[in-house]
């Protein structure tokens, strides 16, 4: 019986091993690797391929803790066969003049961006992680993986770029009527901030939540309308994310962060917050084709 025994698991464990294996040629290794410029390692148990970038350009210190790219500071996206298509994980360690010119390489090359935070506290300078995914031909995946890096290649060293104003809000002169005609909603002004609030509901612990509970996209202007800042949040379903990014950053506004507010909530909402200068009009009509993309299925 105890041979039989052997026999069995001697059998399942070939077995294992030649679909690992199978699985591994079914990924083009050697083209992943040339296409995002990144060597990667073979997972053979979760039949996962993987390539890192670490991040050896950047100085960081964590509360006075000096880093390096083994505590957290290293790029990285993974590849695993499903069926005739292969997906794709990734995260990317980026300084905040990073982030935008980053995440446009993602959307533009058919990525989806999923998440944007931070993973430390007290970090000089401030470092942000951008998760990516993706699903389809490994070799136009590992392709968009590659300009994603090299574009962080090349803006680093604060290549970035840096959007600022001087702008006060004591001193606001908005054209409110023409922001409200704009995002077709009216708002209020307090304090020398335009805020226009669209409420929105889920359900948590059986119960329906909404505005008031913070289920709300909101954007709030100051400034003047030749040179104007909006700052704010969506709340969305995860299928409306990756338009309503598009729609965000075809307005050169900049995202500032991806996250949930809630767990266990039905439907689930994701929120983005976003911050923006420029004509006070163009920024309203950017806001306004972002939530043009909610709801839209």
């Amino acid at each position: 019986m105890n041979g039989i025994r052997r026999a069995v698991a001697s059998g399942l464990m070939s077995a294992v091993a030649l679909a690992a294996s199978a699985q591994q040629k079914s990924l083009d290794i050697t083209a992943i690797e040339k296409a995002t410029g990144a060597k990667g390692a073979w997972n053979e148990k979760e039949g996962v391929f993987k390539v890192s970038a670490p991040r050896t350009d950047l100085s960081v210190t964590v509360a006075g803790v000096r880093m390096n790219p083994a505590l957290g500071l290293t790029s990285w996206a993974a590849f695993q066969k499903v069926g005739t298509q292969t997906m794709i994980m990734g995260d990317m360690v980026l300084l905040e003049d990073q982030v935008s010119p980053v995440m446009d390489a993602a959307l533009q090359n058919g990525l989806e961006v999923t998440a944007l935070h931070n993973h430390f506290l007290w970090d000089t300078p401030k470092v942000m992680f951008m998760h990516i995914g993706g699903m389809g031909s490994e070799v136009e995946l590992a392709e968009a993986v590659g300009k994603v890096l090299s574009r962080i290649k090349d803006t680093s060293g604060g290549k970035g770029g840096v959007m600022e104003a001087r702008i006060d809000p004591a001193g606001t002169r908005l054209d409110t009527e023409g922001i409200s005609s704009i995002l077709k909603a009216k708002g209020d002004l307090k304090d020398g901030v335009y805020k226009v609030t669209a409420g929105w509901t889920t359900r948590m612990h059986g119960h329906e939540v909404g505005n008031a509970m913070g289920i709300n996209t909101w954007a709030a202007f100051a400034g003047a309308d030749r040179e104007a800042v909006v700052d704010g949040d969506f709340v969305m379903r995860p299928s409306e994310l990756q338009r309503v990014l598009k729609a965000l950053r075809s307005a050169r506004i900049q995202i500032v962060a991806i996250h949930n507010h809630m767990v266990e909530e039905e439907p689930r909402t994701v929120f983005l917050h976003y911050w923006g200068i420029g004509p006070a009009a163009s920024l309203a009509k950017g806001v306004r084709a972002a939530l043009e993309e909610c709801r839209a299925e």
